[in-house]
């Protein structure tokens, strides 16, 4: 079993923040690298990039967003509750180096993951230039810890409560257009990461994206986490989660993460109806 020893309810209620007792992944864990996590025997094992680890207090920080039944009953976990299962540190984590100047994009959740690779990047030399952005100022989370590890950052929302009105590629687009960039990570929504690419493509600058299909077992055994890049089948829980943005085949991965949309929903309804009764 494995503690939450924190809990915090984020961009009003809809995104959740798990500090979870994992000694054994938390010595392990780096920046880019996800666990799979399970809260009961009614629940399904769902992948979530670490936000955070902290081998001393033998800890890792996950932050999800509240969107169907399963991370519905993971938000009904309180502090002092336990999740059954949690298994990691999975995949290939973040290669840090030092390149130059280095722009990480975030949007929603993504932001929770893209924030250890930036510190990451920060911390072995680079100049770091941060844009993250939600569709309005209550969505938009961990706005000071990615100041904190940027040299400069940029706040965007789609209807303009805070910082730029407008996407976060409109910024990408202008610091490109101003400064010699020499690598850009993007995580967030795959429509997002599809236009970042698709903006930083010209400009010719290294594109990093994270990227979380749909996934069952997370060792690359299902092959549920397929995605085409550079026209060949990878396994994003092996593989992966990082790859070459330009190589991502989106419009297939899109595809893929609507083939149970319509059971999600179902599934989701009934649990809520049981809820209620």
């Amino acid at each position: 079993m494995f503690e939450i020893v924190k809990r915090k309810e984020m961009a009003n209620g809809t995104v959740i923040l798990n500090e979870i007792k994992a000694p054994l992944i938390a010595q392990k864990a780096k920046p880019g690298q996800f666990v799979i996590l399970k809260a009961d025997e009614r629940g399904e094992r769902i992948p979530l990039t670490m936000a955070d680890s902290d081998p001393e207090r033998g800890t890792i920080t996950v932050i999800y967003k509240v969107v169907g039944r399963s991370t519905e009953l993971f938000k009904g976990l309180e502090v002092g509750d336990s999740y059954q299962d949690a298994i990691g540190p999975l995949g290939q984590p973040t290669h840090l180096e030092k390149v130059g100047t280095v722009v990480c994009v975030g949007g929603g959740t993504g932001i929770a993951v893209l924030h250890p690779i930036a510190q990451g990047l920060k911390r072995v030399g680079n100049r770091v230039v941060g844009i993250i952005g939600a569709r309005t100022e209550g969505l938009l989370i961990l706005e000071e810890e990615m100041r904190a590890v940027s040299n400069e950052l940029f706040v965007c929302t789609d209807d303009g409560s805070r910082g730029h009105h407008g996407f976060v590629t409109d910024i990408l687009k202008r610091v490109l257009e101003e400064e010699n960039v020499d690598l850009v990570v993007a995580i967030g929504p795959v429509p997002m990461m599809k236009f970042v690419t698709e903006i930083t493509k010209p400009y010719k600058v290294k594109t990093l994206v994270s990227l979380n299909p749909i996934m069952i077992d997370g060792t690359g055994m299902c092959g549920g986490c397929r995605v085409s890049v550079d026209g060949v089948n990878k396994f994003a829980c092996v593989d992966g989660p990082e790859f070459d943005g330009h190589k991502v085949d989106f419009d297939q991965l899109m595809q893929r993460l609507r083939a149970y949309q319509s059971e999600e929903k179902t599934s989701s309804k009934a649990h809520r109806c049981r809820l209620d009764q």
